[in-house]
């Protein structure tokens, strides 16, 4: 049973979710994890100017995510951060070239969640992860959220992210914050929950 943790990460906060992940999933007996990388589509120039550069090419040694990866993967999760309450043009962009995957019905009936970062509190976490899901309903997956049984997503003690959607973090308006203990305790949480669902789903 392979889970592929798909991701894009400008600024490696992600990244840090999607190796949290990555991790977990390989806790649960008989499964095995991978890190895929969703191919960047801005040019370097434009990465340096964004202070991005530097993250980006601390990625380079991660393979790229292919639509033939995820037809070989078992289960998925996805991590991408927010733009506008969407997810990445990058991300967008490599799912609209998995067209031939949904004329084979390649991915129906694989476990599927969704995770992500946003620079504040309310920045579109969960309405990026709701504009996520049909990609994935469209390609007949089952999707796998974060339930309440993640006792960590329902204190008010601090600034958290997390919905029963899926995993997020938050990144501050300047980037500057790194994902908190609760916040990789969630994704971690989500990764093992899609793992067990995808191994009762192939028995």
């Amino acid at each position: 049973m392979n889970i592929a943790i798909v991701y894009y990460s400008m600024y490696g906060h992600v990244l840090t979710m999607a190796r949290a992940a990555a991790e977990a999933a390989a806790q649960v007996p008989g499964v095995t994890a991978s890190l895929l990388r969703v191919p960047e589509t801005l040019p370097e120039e434009v990465l340096a100017k964004m202070g991005a550069l530097d993250a980006a090419k601390a990625q380079s040694d991660i393979p790229l995510a292919t639509p033939e990866a995820l037809a070989a993967a078992d289960a998925l999760l996805f991590g991408t951060p927010t733009r506008f309450g969407n997810m990445t043009g990058q991300m967008r962009q490599f799912l609209d070239s998995t067209g031939g995957l949904w004329a084979k019905g390649a991915l129906i009936g694989k476990a599927a969640g969704v995770f992500t970062s946003s620079a504040t509190q309310h920045g579109g976490q969960e309405s990026t992860i709701l504009t996520f899901i049909p990609t994935l309903m469209h390609h007949g997956m089952v999707v796998v959220g974060l339930p309440y049984s993640f006792a960590g997503q329902t204190g008010v003690d601090e600034v958290v992210g997390g919905s029963p959607y899926g995993a997020s973090t938050i990144a501050g308006s300047d980037g500057s914050r790194t994902p908190s203990a609760r916040e990789l305790d969630g994704v971690r949480f989500q990764a093992r929950h899609l793992a067990e669902i995808a191994k009762k789903l192939a028995a």
